[in-house]
């Protein structure tokens, strides 16, 4: 369980909200605007109506008691980068502040963010994964050379062993688990027997992987 503070309630605030929720985490929530907070308030931890540009007001939060800070305000930039630098100031342990762009990026981690994320830049990215790779259900990049694939298992592994196939050595990849509808298996040997139906979990080298899945 993690304390999050919370500042921004749009549309990606709220989804956020919900599934820290979910998790078990304590959240409080932050926004001047008055309705959303009165119509958000009695789900969370704590919530409050306040201006984040004014120091003060952050100042009265305690923010160093927070295990991260996360400033999700997506139309307003220049708030969201003042609010950054002052949780900064006031001993934030981690922040993590949305961007939509590539420059937006650049000033909020000069402005002191220990993370930028862009929701829309990475669900652009996925999307095109899938778009041209249709065995691919889901994907995780890791870095710019790696990421975490989920995809259905190729047919020519039905009823083959995992050390008949050797796919570390053929094609690059690691397979970490395999799905079982609900289920995940927690681990698997040399001498499991791929199934129709399986999902497999895979871990390599992003462009092996897609050459791999478009074959």
């Amino acid at each position: 369980m993690v304390s999050v503070l919370l500042i921004g309630m749009g549309k990606f605030g709220r989804t956020l909200g919900e599934k820290l929720l979910g998790m078990g985490d304590e959240v409080m929530i932050v926004d001047k605007n008055e309705d959303t907070i009165n119509g958000l308030a009695s789900h969370y931890t704590n919530a409050l109506i306040t201006n984040c540009m004014i120091i003060d007001n952050l100042r009265a939060l305690d923010i160093p008691s927070f295990d991260v800070c996360v400033v999700a305000i997506g139309d307003d930039f220049q708030s969201s980068l003042e609010i950054t630098s002052n949780l900064k100031d006031l001993g934030a342990k981690r922040v993590v502040s949305k961007a939509s762009t590539e420059i937006q990026r650049k000033f909020l981690m000069r402005a002191g963010a220990d993370e930028v994320i862009y929701p829309d830049k990475d669900i652009a990215e996925k999307l095109a994964v899938t778009l041209n790779a249709a065995n691919v259900v889901n994907f995780i990049e890791l870095d710019s050379e790696h990421s975490i694939f989920e995809m259905e298992t190729p047919k020519k592994w039905v009823k083959k062993k995992l050390i008949d196939v050797n796919p570390r050595v053929k094609y690059g990849m690691n397979i970490l688990t395999v799905k079982k509808g609900n289920n995940v298996l927690s681990s698997i040997d040399g001498n499991y027997v791929f199934e129709e139906g399986d999902l497999i979990v895979v871990f390599g080298i992003t462009e092996k992987i897609l050459s791999f899945t478009n074959k």
